[in-house]
């Protein structure tokens, strides 16, 4: 079976998914929520005002991709293929989504709420989250070395079981580098 290419296409409110290869193509005000987008490769894309939220990404390759104003509720990245991963998140909802063990070095999110969105193990080195709401994330044995979070708010994070080496943070958001130790910050 031949898997379908796409190239330099703009898609607009789609009413059904058709898997394959997509290269240098738009996706403008799409409904793919729930939609299964596995073992599609989307190079160079940019999605727009689009709804991924609990799309199944099973084997899915995003590479150099951009999301700008989407929502992209309980998604699960992390079974997404690691290889030649990219993409950026700019003004997006990442709500409840797992970035599980994921290599996303030089990652930017822009603007984005990540509500008790899982980093667990993932490689963030160089990441820049710049007016994040990172409320509830989950920062475990995560590799945060020379990471932008000046801007970022309402993290919680261990300096003993993350790697911070670099990290960029504001004195505001001191408190979630410190909570564990249960001192008051004036």
């Amino acid at each position: 079976m031949s898997t379908l290419t796409f190239l330099d296409q703009t898609f607009t409110q789609i009413p059904h998914f058709t898997p394959g290869e997509y290269d240098g193509c738009t996706f403008r005000d799409c409904a793919l929520q729930e939609a299964d987008l596995s073992n599609t490769v989307f190079t160079a894309c940019t999605f727009e005002r689009c709804d991924l939220s609990m799309a199944i990404l099973k084997n899915t390759s995003f590479k150099e991709v951009r999301f700008k104003d989407c929502k992209m509720l309980g998604l699960r990245l992390d079974d997404c293929k690691h290889f030649l991963l990219e993409f950026t998140c700019e003004d997006c909802l990442l709500n409840l989504s797992s970035f599980y063990g994921l290599p996303l070095k030089n990652t930017v999110f822009l603007r984005c709420s990540l509500v008790e969105t899982e980093f667990v193990e993932a490689d963030l080195s160089g990441a820049r989250f710049d007016d994040c709401d990172l409320a509830g994330a989950a920062f475990e044995h995560t590799n945060l070395v020379n990471a932008d979070l000046r801007t970022a708010r309402n993290y919680i994070i261990d300096p003993e079981m993350n790697a911070l080496k670099g990290a960029s943070f504001s004195r505001a958001g001191l408190e979630g580098l410190l909570m564990k130790y249960g001192i008051n910050i004036e």
